[in-house]
């Protein structure tokens, strides 16, 4: 995205890696400015330099030159200061480890600290945009993709051909899909072993804060700072019940992306087979279906906020659950007490009358303004055997030919 919106301007981009990230920038300020080679190598000479010929310096992966020297922070900070003050020359720092971007670049402890001009937080592709990577797919197809690459571009692009198949070839190739996670987490954690089994604890189903526990076989060791620590560079999630403050001890732990969950899901269990080159993806397809179901929620979710005209202005909207009762999706609007109940079910030839049925008793545990509120009911599927005149029913086709 970075390079999109520069590509018109007269920049340099760099791409830090393990080590000598010094000489190798000196190296691609040489290949666009020859005179660049009469020079000392050094920081501060070098943008000197192009504080005058260049618009914008781009430095990419900027966590691997923390990680060679933390003086750079202080280097980049005498850079902004004295340097570049009063230039139109851009210094970006891009990096792909939360950590390190929030603790060592955005915090008040860090030397660039109230010195950035702004800063932007790359966030996940919405599901229904998806069709702009996929134009020849439909949209069972890219719900099945996006169960495996959530909305994360650098995944997305990897698909070059129908999913199944591509899946399939690319458990043969091994390329990143064996060692991503573990590429993820080097560059967040040292010692990733106790983080990787909350996460495959939660990926299993685990959400509550003792079934993490009993899952990875712990008693008495507190394991709330691993899961700060997963939060905080946002590979897990605390949700609430959406009818809850934030202060409730009902929260459940979730996978922040569809991706993590895959991977855990299908991946991490069967790294032995796929190193060997044995691994069938029909493991994986016959049980795509009862994945999928968390997945659905969430691109149901989507369609509600993006349609949100068809229904109320909703002032909150997420999952509700109590006790041995769990609604996939509510939202409401506390100033007009109206509420909206909604079932998802990754299922063909559903029956919206028993399911709503079922919804219309779980809502009545739904403690939001019950005496007066204005309930509205929405059934999603595949497709439907029958479809209920109490409630909005929308299958795949109603929610393609709506957002498209």
């Amino acid at each position: 995205m970075v390079l999109k919106a520069t590509e018109n301007k007269r920049r340099i981009y760099y791409l830090g890696v393990g080590q000598r990230n010094l000489e190798r920038f000196y190296n691609v300020c040489v290949q666009q400015y020859p005179e660049v080679s009469r020079l000392k190598i050094d920081w501060e000479v070098l943008f000197e330099f192009l504080k005058t010929r260049a618009d914008v310096v781009i430095i990419d992966e900027v966590q691997n030159l923390i990680q060679e020297d933390i003086n750079i922070l202080n280097i980049f900070q005498s850079v902004t200061d004295l340097i570049l003050k009063g230039s139109t020359l851009k210094l970006i720092l891009v990096g792909s480890s939360v950590s390190v971007m929030t603790s060592k670049i955005l915090s008040y402890k860090s030397p660039l600290y109230g010195r950035k001009t702004d800063s932007l937080e790359l966030r996940a592709v919405p599901f229904f945009e998806l069709s702009r990577f996929f134009p020849d797919s439909d949209i069972e197809e890219r719900v099945e993709i996006y169960g495996f690459a959530d909305g994360i571009p650098y995944y997305l692009v990897q698909i070059d051909k129908k999913f199944w198949q591509w899946l399939q070839d690319e458990m043969r190739r091994e390329r990143f899909l064996r060692d991503e996670v573990d590429f993820l987490m080097r560059y967040e954690f040292k010692d990733v072993g106790t983080y990787k089994l909350i996460l495959e604890a939660i990926a299993y189903g685990k959400t509550k804060l003792k079934e993490i526990k009993d899952f990875i076989g712990v008693k008495r060791t507190d394991i709330s700072p691993y899961l700060r620590n997963l939060a905080e560079v946002k590979m897990i999630k605390r949700v609430l019940p959406v009818t809850e403050n934030i202060k409730s001890r009902r929260g459940q732990y979730y996978l922040s992306d569809n991706f993590l969950k895959f991977w855990f899901r299908y991946i991490y269990p069967n790294l032995s087979s796929i190193e060997e080159g044995i691994f069938d993806v029909d493991i994986i397809r016959d049980d795509y279906n009862s994945y999928l179901g968390h997945v659905f929620e969430e691109v149901c979710r989507q369609f509600l906020v993006k349609n949100v005209e068809n229904f109320f202005s909703f002032t909150k909207i997420g999952k509700w659950w109590y006790k041995d009762k769990e609604i996939d999706i509510v939202a409401f609007n506390r100033s007009t007490k109206e509420i909206l109940f909604a079932e998802c079910k990754w299922k063909d030839e559903v029956n919206s009358k028993k399911v709503l049925a079922d919804l219309e008793e779980k809502s009545e545990y739904v403690n939001f303004f019950k005496k007066s509120r204005r309930s509205h009911f929405v059934v999603f599927a595949k497709s439907f055997s029958k479809r209920s005149r109490n409630c909005l029913c929308y299958d795949l086709k109603d929610l393609e030919r709506m957002v498209n």
